[in-house]
């Protein structure tokens, strides 16, 4: 069968590498790609910011599977027009992906339905924002509505750096658009672990949980990106906890889904904050993280394109995954100057000497013949091994065989894991 996945990051590259482990699969097409995935996949222009594109792609490839990765498209409705024209497409429909493309919805769908979150109120104006300050104690957190690909969430240390915040949004300082409406949260305190299922529209099949590291610096500080790093292992959860966040969060966000006629298929990403009132959400978003699916997807065993028909087709009832056992960790090697402004076009060398770790290609492209880097974050090194030790210290081996002028990566990634092991 040929699969067509959709995006051009490291998430896709994972999912192009697992996706070519199927014995049932002869041929990968990646739209549009990147540098990286040349050699498992191949490679075909379209625009992810427009539905005729994409769809131009799908009529020109006819494949038997479509995977779309990003937020983007999922928002803009092409799982609707794919699966209208009879196109067997993995991810959930324009309604259900409105879990992660409008935060006031999924603040308020969690609300209703009484799953643990942090208190909220969503402001329009800034009359509306002036009275509901008064109603949380600093730090706040300020959220843009709708997706802002990582920069849309601001904390602040007063209200006064909260109203500046949220006017900013308003007035699009911080994104490409002005934010309709702004969220102010509560601020909580805990670790942050991501939970992700599989969705048939009725029934959930968590993956394995993980941990991101979002801050740029050493220690978890500096700026927020789009994810520094992340590992999985046994343990990373508390005993019970894994069927707590099921029954409590996943299966009713799911049944609810249903119920209000917006069945969800596909990827639910449950952002957890593990407070000292037990898990609560911090976001939901609709399809594989990035780069939470590099760690997971080397560690799985099964097959994935048996898996992600399931949920199509609405059979994960009883479905069970193999997994191997262990740890896995993904290190993203970024480039000088990320999340703030970075050069592009740098050669990257040295990655023919690697053995010993995956490398999903995120920010590169070919350029004359050559291998540059075309992103923030350009590569997400990944081992899986029997302990996060040895994981880890396979990622720095092959971390220091590529070279790039400026490369940057943290060296303390799964360093929560590891101070838990002191005590």
């Amino acid at each position: 069968m040929k699969v067509l996945i959709f995006g051009s990051g490291g998430r896709e590259h994972a999912l192009a590498w697992a996706v070519k482990k199927s014995p049932r699969v002869t041929e990968v097409v990646c739209a549009p790609g990147n540098g990286g995935m040349a050699g498992i996949a191949r490679l075909v222009p379209t625009d992810l910011h427009s539905v005729p594109s994409m769809l131009a792609v799908v009529e020109a490839e006819k494949p038997d599977l479509v995977i779309v990765g990003p937020e983007l498209p999922l928002s803009l409705g092409i799982v609707d027009e794919l699966t209208a024209r009879g196109v067997r497409t993995f991810g959930p429909t324009r309604a259900a992906a409105m879990l992660e493309s409008s935060k006031a919805f999924a603040k308020r769908f969690m609300q209703l339905n009484n799953i643990p979150t942090a208190a909220f109120a969503v402001c329009t104006n800034e009359a509306e924002l002036h009275k509901m300050l008064h109603h949380f104690h600093p730090p706040i957190v300020v959220k843009a509505d709708g997706l802002a690909a990582g920069k849309g969430v601001l904390i602040c240390d007063s209200r006064e750096e909260a109203h500046e915040a949220a006017l900013g949004l308003f007035a699009g300082k911080y994104l490409d658009a002005p934010a309709e409406q702004v969220v102010l949260e509560e601020f909580l305190v805990g670790e942050e672990v991501s939970f992700l299922c599989l969705a048939d529209g009725k029934n959930v099949l968590p993956l394995i949980p993980a941990q991101d590291h979002k801050r740029i610096g050493e220690g978890d500080t500096g700026l927020n990106t789009g994810g520094m790093g992340v590992y999985t292992m046994k343990g990373l959860l508390e005993e019970g906890m894994t069927e707590w966040v099921l029954h409590h969060i996943a299966q009713p966000t799911i049944d609810a889904m249903a119920a209000d006629d917006m069945p969800f298929k596909g990827v639910l990403y449950i952002g957890l904050m593990i407070t000292a009132r037990g898990p609560m959400v911090l976001e939901y978003n609709a399809r594989f993280g990035d780069p939470e699916t590099q760690a997971i997807l080397v560690r799985l065993e099964s097959d994935i394109v048996d898996v992600l028909e399931a949920c199509i087709d609405g059979h994960l009832g009883g479905y069970q995954l193999e997994w191997s056992p262990g740890a896995s960790v993904c290190v993203i090697a970024s480039s000088a100057g990320y999340p703030g402004s970075y050069k592009s076009g740098l050669p990257i060398t040295g990655l023919e000497k690697v053995k010993e770790a995956q490398v999903f290609h995120s920010g590169t492209k070919m350029q004359d013949g050559e291998l540059v880097t075309s992103g923030g974050r350009v590569l997400g090194v990944t081992a899986a091994a029997a302990t996060l030790r040895e994981a880890l210290n396979r990622c720095h081996t092959a971390l220091g065989k590529i070279h790039f002028d400026g490369i940057y990566y943290r060296h303390d990634i799964g360093h929560r894991a590891f101070s838990k092991e002191k005590h």
